[in-house]
């Protein structure tokens, strides 16, 4: 049975929540995390882990059954004994079920009333549905489905070319599945700098995926062998499964938060400051807030919601929150895009190098790539950047540390790489900028 009341309640037990519980357990709060789903979160079970373990089966050509059990067997079988074990251990009480909030201190879970001192709010994010004629009456999936079940249609018809959209169809497509992404934006990577959406979209046209950038889905139905997706542009597809990446919203509904006295807006993360407070004693951080959804980000925000939590201020700065493709090629990119530069009026300088320009490409037999640096020529620091390249993961993380620390261009400049490396290719454009500036 629960107490009758504990320091803290995590509500939501994902990267962010399970971390937050952890960390303030093991700093002498007394602790209770509340879960009505899997313990441990979309990521570990839906999400990164899954996704990422099937882009490397296809890169190393594995077969699909193999490729599905490796996939299995880092997901724990979506088995979350473990993750709740982990939190046990380290003294956190775990409430399975739903909890809904009564008002400010008191929390209603599975018809148990609990009182706490200071909440934590984790609930994480859910797909968006796009309003589709016809798309309700068809079996569709999410990331979930196409990241759980061991499925191998023969044709996917992918609804959004963002992350999701591109990895997910990097994956079928390596697999042999006939794979098609529907767009509206026009690109691939809508919201990042358009090398970058360039660079995958080659790669995945190589691969055989079919991209129709610029058209929307109007209409879906079912048809004899399958089903039909009408575009808006008179194109038909043919498939067999309809995959909706089309976003996440996060999860705010259905708590009970508005008896907290905080407006809830559908679609729209829970309002935090600086510290990723809500209002007195109520705290949100990952997904729910709906600021750099990543799974580092939450993470991020979770160690910030501790610290203030046991009086330490200390605010969150997502100057730097790196975003990643896990794609092959990779992208990643950090801080500014050239797009949200010119909706915030910051005058940027723009440099880039082409990874073609590097002897690991020649090492790697893979040309593929750029990278763009931007600096905001008022300060004279880098403020954003981006790359599309082999393990790019990897060797942008310099970048990231640079733009966080605000560290002058004369400084990155005299900066030694390794050769042969990609990180080389970042040296030509700070040299670039340094001049310019």
């Amino acid at each position: 049975m629960p107490q009758d009341h504990y320091d803290v309640m995590v509500l939501g037990g994902g990267t962010a929540g399970g971390l937050a519980a952890v960390e303030l357990s093991r700093s002498g709060r007394d602790v209770a995390l509340v879960e009505n789903r899997l313990v441990g979160g979309e990521s570990a079970y839906f999400a990164c882990v899954p996704s990422k373990s099937l882009l490397l089966s296809a890169r190393r050509g594995e077969r699909w059954d193999l490729a599905v059990a490796r996939r299995d067997h880092v997901t724990g079988h979506l088995a979350d004994d473990r993750a709740a074990a982990r939190l046990t251990e380290a003294g956190v009480t775990v409430l399975r079920g739903r909890g809904h909030l009564l008002g400010p201190g008191r929390m209603e879970v599975d018809g148990a009333e609990i009182g706490f001192g200071d909440l934590v709010i984790s609930t994480g994010s859910e797909p968006v549905v796009p309003g589709v004629d016809g798309l309700a009456g068809v079996p569709t999936w999410t990331s979930d489905e196409a990241l759980s079940l061991p499925v191998l249609p023969r044709r996917l018809v992918v609804l959004g070319g963002g992350p999701v959209g591109c990895e997910m169809a990097q994956v079928y497509a390596s697999f042999g599945t006939q794979v098609t992404v529907v767009e509206a934006s026009g690109r691939l990577l809508a919201a990042e700098a358009p090398f970058a959406g360039e660079v995958l979209a080659g790669a995945l046209r190589r691969m055989g995926v079919d991209l129709r950038l610029g058209a929307e889905p109007a209409r879906v139905e079912r048809a004899a062998g399958g089903l039909l997706v009408w575009l808006s542009d008179g194109g038909r597809l043919e498939a067999d499964r309809i995959l909706i990446a089309a976003g996440r919203v996060p999860r705010v509904q259905g708590y009970g938060v508005e008896n907290l006295g905080v407006a809830v807006t559908p679609g729209h993360g829970l309002p935090v400051d600086e510290t990723c407070r809500v209002t007195d004693g109520v705290w949100a951080c990952g997904d729910v807030t709906g600021i750099a959804r990543t799974a580092h980000a939450a993470r991020y925000q979770a160690r910030v919601v501790v610290d203030n939590v046991l009086g330490k201020h200390r605010e969150a700065d997502y100057r730097a929150v790196p975003r990643v493709v896990h794609t092959s090629p990779a992208v990643y990119a950090a801080g500014i895009s050239p797009i949200q530069a010119a909706e915030l009026g910051i005058d940027l300088l723009t440099a880039g190098y082409d990874l073609a320009a590097t002897a690991r490409a020649v090492v790697e037999a893979d040309e593929r790539g750029r990278v763009e640096l931007y600096a905001d020529r008022s300060r004279g620091v880098l403020v954003g950047a981006a790359a599309a390249g082999l393990y790019a993961e990897e060797w942008m993380s310099e970048v990231t540390l640079a733009i966080r620390a605000e560290t002058p261009l004369s400084l990155l400049t005299d900066v030694v790489h390794a050769f042969p490396t990609f990180g080389e290719a970042i040296e030509a454009p700070l040299r670039e900028l340094a001049g310019r500036l």
